[in-house]
């Protein structure tokens, strides 16, 4: 009897750890992401994803296998208040690091064109990483141009880009995808203007009438172009 009462309790003891060491596996493996699907109307003019957006962000933070990027600047020169949007980087999602897509390339003139039209001028045009030549093809103006790329925007992972309403993200997408980046792996998550979920972290810091920014909270990738080898 007490060698079959043994021999249960080892049993016991072999599925108990089976099973935690199942659970466990499994909290810690990641759900599959759904397919890229494109949204609808303008948003999808902008590839913002119909399945992972400002809506829904919240329910896919925190994982291991994606990196997150706001394409946004911390002081926009545009006059997206003009659109009912913001020149200031007023706040950001948890776990977004912020990488302004106006420094990686020069924004199309068709993008240009069309913003004047909506009355939005003054768009960056200082120095970039990349140029972009008469066929449309992205041209490095550095030589550690790529390296900065790959660096910023790994590839071996999943990739949520997110700015202001979409656009920024749009074309950083299409820079990536041109230089090589999976598109499969690259989800444009729409815009901070209209995020709805409860992970936004306000830089916001109003001092009597005068409003400051805390952008000490922001997790801020500057590049020093100073410091980089010009192409010549």
């Amino acid at each position: 009897m007490k060698k079959k009462n043994f021999i249960i309790i080892v049993l016991l003891i072999i599925i108990t750890f089976t099973i935690g060491l199942f659970i466990g596996i499994n909290k810690n493996a990641e759900r599959p992401l759904p397919k890229q699907e494109k949204s609808e109307g303008l948003r999808g003019v902008y590839d913002i994803d119909k399945n992972i957006n400002e809506k829904t962000i919240d329910n896919y933070l925190g994982r291991s296998d994606t990196v997150y990027r706001d394409v946004r600047m911390l002081m926009d020169s545009a006059t997206w208040e003009n659109k009912g949007g913001e020149r200031e980087l007023t706040g950001f999602i948890e776990g977004f690091e912020v990488i302004p897509y106006a420094y990686l390339t020069e924004f199309p003139q068709e993008y240009i064109d069309q913003k004047k039209s909506e009355n939005v001028t003054g768009l960056y045009t200082g120095r970039t990483l990349f140029s972009i030549d008469e066929n449309g093809n992205y041209v490095a103006n550095y030589e550690e141009s790529m390296e900065i790329l790959e660096y910023l925007f790994p590839k071996d992972k999943y990739i949520f880009l997110m700015c202001g309403a979409g656009g920024y993200a749009n074309f950083t997408k299409q820079m990536l995808v041109q230089l090589g980046w999976d598109k499969e792996k690259i989800y444009n998550v729409g815009g901070y203007w209209n995020y709805e979920g409860e992970h936004g972290i306000s830089t916001v810091n109003n001092h009597g009438s005068e409003t400051k920014y805390d952008f000490w909270k922001v997790n801020y990738h500057d590049i020093d172009f100073d410091n980089l080898t010009e192409i010549k």
